[in-house]
């Protein structure tokens, strides 16, 4: 049956089962506080409460219209200087062709027809397509005189003309401003419609439109638009506010619309409680400590998760109540106190730094976000600060000290988180704030003192707290040990000292073998005489019966104490030092006895003790040590070499003997113990100053 509950605490499939449970406890306990919000609202009602963004998101539709609005930019156009030169030129070719045909047909009398042909041969061929001949023969019969003028006036007109910017918006414009000043001529009216319309065809455009530089500024106007966001905590619409459809459309881009179900918050959910579960079992697996090989003990963490988890679940729902700052008053320090004093430091602080960001989550109904930073913070310096005020040795007297000076911790993190934030409080507000955080470590240090007698009794589980009370001399078994077997006790105290140090040093627990040394041999309280250290001048009782009865009195001492200690409700690591510190060794003084007395060999399994072999670290020392101090004490002169020796001798024996098989004891740790040990023994065994007997004098009266 013993077998068998040693089996169940190692089994892996109840180890998953456990880290399950306590992924399902942290998905459950954080579930609601990730579910989306959803509101019952319609088109053109009013809102009945101020609605902010819960998330930050693109408004896609209000950043492609901002876009579409910069796109329209103004077109860019470009001012050719050539344009205008080029025209001009042509003007003066016009005018240079003219005159040439005019001088040539000085006193030759050649008709207008012939005239004309030779001024198109010198015209370029554009300039000969665009000018009529009914702009050209009254330039050609004009007097040079005339020429000359209407060559001046035109060219001006042009020249000004085209200095400017002319489009193809302003041509026509410009044209009509030409044709008026030029009107204004005293010329012939044939002549001065010819100019007009040789100084309109000379006006064309040279402002044109640069496509590319265009398109470039269009660019660069879109790419200067910023995407419209709705940021997180932005107030989408106030109370009383009309909701129109761009509101609408808000809304739905942050979620807020119930438009279905919505997979992606509970599978975020997901992903963050199976990092947590991760990050533990690495953690537990890593660390020295009994819930790496104890199903039990892993039940007892899930138990102390669930119970602070539900406390910081309940604790957020005060945040309903309008009152400043109430959420401070979470306890939160019980669970990483209630871890350090049943388990140890390095499970506390790791647990902590989980609640706090458990406790994120689940004070985030008064910010926008996923996580509340500010509560996590505040969790997580209470937690650790519970953790490294109960000190190294966790008295029960040290929970009260301790929640108070958690209580200075939340009040300085109040501080710093209200003066982080440079808002604006009230003295009142500030009362408030301060009076909750000191109370959350007094209530921290209540829970931690009301809950830790469940799970000692409940689980008969070793806490330093326990250890320590255990090792009181008042306590009712170690009184009778020191009453009824006095030299049964001083023998229990030195394996204590032995024990204890040789367990640090190989990093065992040093509190746990010592006070299972102090009881280790409670059993011997029911026959004392019949164990040699408590024989005092009287005669040793096994000479006067069988080796096999002598046997059978001398290892029912292991078995008796273990019944005696689980009648006491001890923990049962303590019952269990006390069952398997002799392991299966053999009763070597009786067998030898037994054998000489014997017709025949006797088998060796009549004479060792039942078992079990030691299972943990703490067991096999206190076996070690155990052997060790009787076979000292039992030498005439010990010195540090015999010491040694024995020491030595006594560990490889029973490593020999395979008494180490079933605990985790390493030869390297098993030198280690035989160096501690001696050490401790030379301390005590040490070379002393023989003083010189004073021999007393007879008075004679």
């Amino acid at each position: 049956m013993k077998d068998h509950l040693r089996n169940i605490e190692r089994i892996k499939t109840i180890k998953w089962s456990l880290y399950g449970l306590v992924a399902i406890i942290m998905y459950l306990t954080m579930l609601t506080n990730v579910i989306p919000e959803s509101l019952d609202v319609s088109l053109y009602s009013r809102a009945d409460r101020d609605i902010a963004s819960p998330i930050t998101i693109e408004n896609k539709t209000a950043t492609e219209d901002e876009r579409s609005k910069a796109a329209q930019v103004e077109a860019i156009y470009v001012y050719r200087d050539e344009v205008s030169q080029s025209q001009l030129d042509k003007l003066n070719d016009l005018f240079s062709g003219i005159e040439k045909v005019r001088n040539n047909d000085a006193g030759n009398d050649r008709s207008i027809e012939e005239e004309l042909k030779d001024l198109k041969v010198l015209l370029s061929v554009s300039m000969a397509d665009e000018m009529t001949d009914e702009t050209l023969v009254p330039l050609l019969q004009a007097e040079m005189t005339q020429i000359s003028l209407i060559k001046e006036l035109t060219l001006s007109e042009v020249m000004e003309v085209m200095t400017d910017r002319v489009s193809i918006d302003n041509l026509e414009e410009s044209k009509n401003d030409v044709e008026d000043r030029l009107s204004l001529t005293s010329l012939p009216n044939d002549q001065k419609q010819a100019m007009i319309t040789v100084a309109q065809q000379s006006i064309v455009p040279n402002y044109f439109l640069d496509p590319e530089q265009t398109e470039q500024s269009r660019q660069e106007a879109i790419e200067a638009v910023q995407p419209v966001m709705i940021r997180e905590g932005q107030i989408i619409v106030e109370e009383g506010a009309m909701i129109n459809r761009e509101v609408m459309e808000q809304l739905r881009l942050a979620g807020l619309l119930d438009e279905g179900f919505d997979a992606i918050p509970y599978v975020g959910l997901a992903l963050l409680v199976l990092l947590l579960t991760g990050y533990l079992y690495y953690f537990f697996q890593d660390v020295r400590s009994r819930v790496r090989t104890s199903n039990t003990n892993l039940f007892i963490i899930v138990l102390i998760y669930f119970s602070t988890l539900l406390v910081l679940k309940l604790t957020s729902l005060l945040q309903g109540i309008e009152l400043p700052g109430i959420a401070y008053i979470v306890p939160a320090a019980v669970g990483t106190m209630l871890i350090k004093m049943l388990f140890n430091e390095q499970l506390a602080i790791a647990s902590g730094i989980l609640f706090a960001v458990c406790a994120g989550v689940f004070f985030n109904g008064e910010i926008t976000g996923p996580m509340n930073a500010s509560l996590g913070f505040y969790v997580l310096m209470s937690s650790l600060s519970g953790v490294f005020f109960l000190g190294k040795r966790n008295h029960r007297s040290n929970i009260l000290k301790a929640g108070l000076l958690v209580s200075l911790i939340n009040i300085i993190s109040v501080a710093i988180l209200l003066m982080l934030k440079n808002g604006q409080y009230s003295g009142v507000e500030l009362t408030y704030h301060m009076v909750f955080a000191f109370l959350s470590g007094f209530l921290s240090s209540m829970l931690t003192l009301g809950l830790m007698p469940f799970f000692e009794a409940g689980f008969r589980i070793i806490s330093t707290t326990r250890l320590i009370e255990l090792s009181n001399p008042n306590h009712p078994l170690l009184r009778k040990i020191l009453v009824e077997t006095p030299g049964t006790y001083h023998h229990s105290v030195m394996v204590a000292n032995l024990s204890e140090a040789a367990c640090e040093s190989i990093g065992a627990n040093g509190l746990l073998a010592r006070v299972g040394a102090y009881y280790h041999d409670i059993g011997k309280t029911k026959r004392p005489h019949f164990f040699i250290e408590n024989q005092m001048n009287m005669e040793n009782p096994h000479d006067k019966i069988s080796p096999h009865l002598s046997k059978t009195i001398i290892i029912s001492h292991a078995t008796d104490g273990a019944d005696m200690l689980r009648k006491h409700r001890l923990p049962k690591e303590i019952v269990d030092i006390a069952e398997q510190h002799h392991g299966t060794t053999l009763l070597k003084y009786f067998y030898y006895k037994a054998n000489e007395q014997a017709d025949e060999s006797i088998p060796e399994a009549d004479f060792r003790y039942p078992g079990p072999r030691a299972q943990t670290k703490e067991a096999a020392v206190v076996g070690i040590a155990d052997c060790i101090e009787a076979a000292v004490r039992s030498m005439n002169k010990p010195n540090p070499m015999a010491i040694e020796s024995l020491v030595r001798k006594i560990i490889t024996e029973r490593l020999e003997d395979g008494q180490f098989d079933e605990c985790d004891l390493s030869l390297r740790e098993l030198d280690l113990v035989a160096t501690t040990i001696l050490e401790t023994l030379n301390g005590i065994f040490h070379s002393r100053i023989e003083y010189p007997t004073e021999i007393k004098k007879k008075v004679t009266l």
